[in-house]
């Protein structure tokens, strides 16, 4: 029992791995929103604009076309931390004031932004810190709302969860996703509600509560939200998410459903914050798989030791199928309790 309960205390790199990829595995597929467009700026339209990069004229262009074919926000998940070049800031700064407009800032060696109106219930636990901020340069910035576009791995350098709001040494600053609907909503603050383990959900006005694991980190829903490219620009009633796939531009992050660039998983979380029931991780959940491998494995060594044979493999059995039925019930139900190890510990 103590050889098999160790890595599970230890929380081993082989075994994170098993629990991540079940989860990928045994997740149900969620439905799209509704609320939301994908905008792929592809290798034709930069060969049709005369090459990389597109003048900040042209982005203004971009997005004044898009509020005219209906889109009720547009999201620039890239920054301009520098002026631009060809003297198009001024029009792109005035293409962002006329709708409900957001840009990205990226971790790195920059100054933090200031806070955002925060309430926080129980204590100022849990958070990840930020390393530091890109931000727009100041004109942009004045005319848009800005979240922080982090894609931060798991073990096995996948990018399936991402925080919903970052802590900065004056306070929080939001997440990308999380300042689009704070846009949508006209909201101005969210509240952090905490307990002893550090954050439990994130609630912006307007918006269900959210269930976030302790260190405020939303599992992402992999939904198939609809995209468009600036020739269609289907986009009516939607708020657009727009971003580069022309090769060799924006990085391809590896996620569980294949590599995928920044806009597409930055829209993918504003879904999930959406969705009813989405998956989370429970602050308690450690305590909960460590019960069950403990108790459970001890029951499987009982029956086999006063039972026969027979009556001991099936009674055995019965036990495993029970915990994973358990298991497979409650990730379907959008609680990510892991059995996996458990199960193998019992056919030990």
């Amino acid at each position: 029992i103590l050889i098999l309960v160790l890595p599970f205390i230890y929380q081993t790199t082989p075994l994170e791995v098993l629990k991540l990829r079940t989860f990928d595995a045994l997740i149900p597929e969620q439905q799209e929103s509704g609320n939301f467009v994908i905008l792929n700026i592809t290798e034709n339209d930069i060969a049709n604009e005369g090459g990389y990069p597109l003048s900040r004229q042209t982005l203004a262009q971009i997005h004044i076309n898009l509020l005219r074919q209906g889109a009720m926000g547009v999201g620039w998940v890239m920054a301009f931390p520098q002026p631009d070049r060809f003297g198009g800031d001024f029009d792109f700064m005035e293409a962002l004031s006329f709708s409900p407009s957001v840009l990205a800032m990226f971790e790195g060696e920059g100054d933090y932004p200031p806070t955002s109106g925060t309430v926080i219930l129980g204590e100022d636990a849990g958070g990840i810190m930020a390393e530091g901020v890109i931000e727009n340069i100041d004109v942009l910035k004045r005319n848009s709302a800005q979240g922080i576009a982090v894609a931060r791995t798991d073990v096995d350098n996948l990018v399936r969860r991402l925080p919903l709001l970052m802590k900065t040494p004056d306070g929080w600053v939001s997440s990308y996703a999380t300042e689009v609907l704070k846009v949508l909503v006209g909201a101005e603050t969210y509240v952090i509600k905490t307990n002893d383990n550090g954050i439990e959900q994130i609630r912006v006005r307007g918006i269900p509560p959210v269930s976030v694991d302790s260190l405020g980190r939303k599992w992402i829903s992999w939904v198939d939200t609809p995209q468009t490219n600036l020739g269609e620009m289907d986009v009516e009633n939607k708020f657009v998410f727009v971003g580069f796939t022309a090769k060799g531009i924006m990085p391809q992050l590896a996620t569980p459903v294949g590599l995928l660039e920044p806009h597409k998983i930055q829209a993918a979380l504003a879904e999930s914050i959406l969705i009813e029931n989405s998956p989370y991780v429970p602050d308690w959940s450690f305590a909960v798989e460590f019960l069950t491998l403990f108790l459970s494995i001890i029951l499987v060594w009982v029956i086999l030791s006063v039972s026969g044979i027979t009556l001991g493999i099936s009674l055995g059995v019965i036990v495993m199928l029970s915990t994973g039925y358990t298991g497979y019930y409650l990730i379907q139900s959008g609680m990510l309790i892991d059995v996996t190890w458990t199960l193998i510990s019992q056919f030990i």
